[in-house]
């Protein structure tokens, strides 16, 4: 069992006995028996260390009842010489639960491992060989990013580990909207500013305008004698380079980093979206009405069909996100993931349908996300307002106020469909009402432990362990969170959900929590250290390791003292 998880060893062992059962005719061929068999850690540990449901599943196509087909099964799993020493119980509950019970010393193979694989535990082959193109921050370069950056900031750079981790080829990409009425007016505000000029209507404000106004005019004081056209473009691309150069700063604060900075208007270069838009026509989609050029999504379940060009020769919003499609499956990915925003709902159908009008699978080829938005409370009061950009909170702000870790943390904890409230003071406080601190805190505590027992004299790690020592329910039921992880981490991954990374981390840390108050890993007074106190640290040991793999997936520090 050294390279596969006890739960792929249980998994494997009930399907041989299902197919040994169809040999010996004892459950009829016709059956269909599952390409994974659904392994749950029962909640009560009288009910074992992992149950299942299958004979519940396949009583009904069998013509059996469903304790009777535990009971075939069961006969098949105490037969299986694969499983000596790996089981030491099958029952069977209620109305056909199988209850599979570990030997102690097979359990207890978790550690190894564990503390065999060291930082790639958890890790696995689910998405092995899919390229992935994960677009998690698309935005104007005409501002600091704010809260709803953020949180993909996180989320996105999370499931990027995850995607990763479960053996997908992944790029991280930025989608620069740097075409378009927004980036002239930009120009505008930031030349208006530095010669003193009011800001033009619908133009940029905030003091990052002032501030990058200045910047440019004293590297460029010649920008000043420009014509006004000549001079908003130059304010243009300079004050554009140097708010892009900020935002990739403050993500590097943030430890979210980009494989592909990909422009927009790089999508009208060099004739490529003539020829994005000739692979859309030989796929029968496009037609011309009314002097306009448009894609016919409503082929494919959009509520309207899209224009693309405009009558008047201007290339619509939607141009660029055909173009954009072809560019990523154009440039090898397989699956492509774009995380938007709240007020984008709209975009899922017609995303899709780009998809299905250039030839793709839309329910396999594109993944659409949609991210709800974040409150930031503070002394029992939402903030709302930027001192920088003037408006809503920014990212630079956010971790000023509760640190990066914190900040990460918080923002993928929870599933990105449902709106999330940030407590300030509460990310602050050092109690176990704050997640990220609970889970941090576990850490550090068992590196304080390890560090005791070295003082000690204690040894651990694996040539220290005798797994047959660890008997006690807290110590067992450590383990068995423990073997979780891997399944966890695949299920994450596929569900695109890294939320369920943090839950599981908080529930692990509560776990040891237990085990720790219950099992005394050190001894105390005169006492002499014994196997048991290694066996304990070493367990100790993969706990820790185990919750710094997690919060790794989360882009969050696991520390060894606070």
């Amino acid at each position: 069992m050294s390279e596969i998880s006890i739960q792929e060893t249980l998994g494997s062992a009930i399907t041989r006995a299902l197919n040994a059962a169809v040999a010996a005719g004892t459950l009829p061929a016709e059956i269909s028996i599952p390409a994974e068999i659904t392994l749950d850690r029962p909640k009560n540990r009288d009910h074992g260390d992992y149950a299942t449901s299958i004979a519940l599943v396949l009583a009904k196509p069998a013509g059996l009842a469903p304790r009777d087909v535990a009971t075939i099964i069961q006969t098949q799993l105490l037969a299986d010489t694969e499983l000596h020493g790996v089981l030491k119980a099958v029952d069977i509950a209620g109305p056909g639960f199988l209850n599979l019970t570990l030997d102690t010393a097979s359990q207890a193979e978790i550690l190894n491992l564990i503390l065999s694989a060291g930082k790639t535990f958890g890790h696995g082959k689910v998405l092995d060989g899919i390229k992935i193109n994960l677009e998690f921050i698309s935005a104007n370069p005409t501002g600091p990013l704010h809260l709803g950056h953020t949180r993909w900031a996180a989320v996105g750079d999370a499931l990027g580990r995850l995607l990763s981790a479960a053996g997908a080829e992944v790029t991280r990409e930025f989608y620069i909207n740097d075409r378009g009425n927004q980036m002239d007016l930009f120009g505008q505000s930031l030349r208006a500013a530095a010669l003193g000029q009011p800001t033009p209507e619908n133009g940029y404000h905030g003091g990052y305008i002032q501030d990058l106004a200045a910047t440019v005019k004293s590297a460029h004081p010649e920008f000043l004698n420009l014509d006004e056209e000549s001079g908003n473009a130059a304010f243009r691309d300079a004050g554009y380079a140097l708010q892009l150069a900020q935002q990739q700063s403050v993500l590097n604060t943030f430890r979210t980093h980009f494989d592909i900075w990909f422009s927009e208007k790089s999508l009208y270069e060099n004739n490529f979206f003539n020829h994005c838009l000739d692979r859309l026509r030989e796929q029968g989609h496009v037609f011309e009405d009314g002097g306009a050029t448009w894609l016919r999504t409503t082929d494919f379940g959009d509520d309207k069909d899209r224009v693309m060009i405009k009558s008047d020769g201007a290339f619509a919003y939607f141009a660029s996100d055909s173009a954009y499609y072809i560019s990523k499956r154009e440039r090898g990915f397989d699956v492509l993931i774009y995380m938007l925003g709240a007020d984008h709902h709209g975009y899922v159908n017609r995303l899709k349908a780009i998809a299905a009008c250039a030839g793709d699978d839309p329910s396999y080829n594109i993944d659409v996300l949609i991210g709800q938005l974040v409150k930031i409370m503070e002394g029992g009061e939402e903030i709302k307002l930027s001192k920088r950009a003037g408006t809503i909170i920014t990212l630079e702000e956010l971790v000023e106020k509760v640190g990066v870790d914190a900040a990460r943390y918080t923002l993928i904890r929870y599933p990105v469909e449902t709106p999330m409230i940030m407590d300030v003071d509460l990310l602050r406080s050092r109690t176990n009402e704050n997640p990220v601190y609970y889970v941090q805190y576990a850490h550090a505590r068992i590196c304080a432990v390890l560090r005791n027992a070295a003082d000690l004299g204690i040894a651990y790690g694996l040539p220290a362990l005798n797994p047959s020592l660890l008997t006690h329910e807290r110590e067992r039921e450590l383990m068995g969170a423990l073997a979780e992880f891997p399944r966890i981490v695949a299920h994450a991954a596929s569900l695109r959900e890294p939320h369920r990374i943090a839950r599981y981390v908080e529930e692990l840390a509560g776990i040891y929590h237990r085990f720790y108050a219950d099992c005394r890993v050190l001894p105390m007074g005169d006492e002499a250290p014994s196997d048991l106190h290694s066996a304990r640290a070493t367990l100790c040991q993969a706990t820790a390791q185990v919750i710094a793999n997690a919060l790794d997936l989360l882009g969050v520090e696991a520390p060894e003292k606070m």
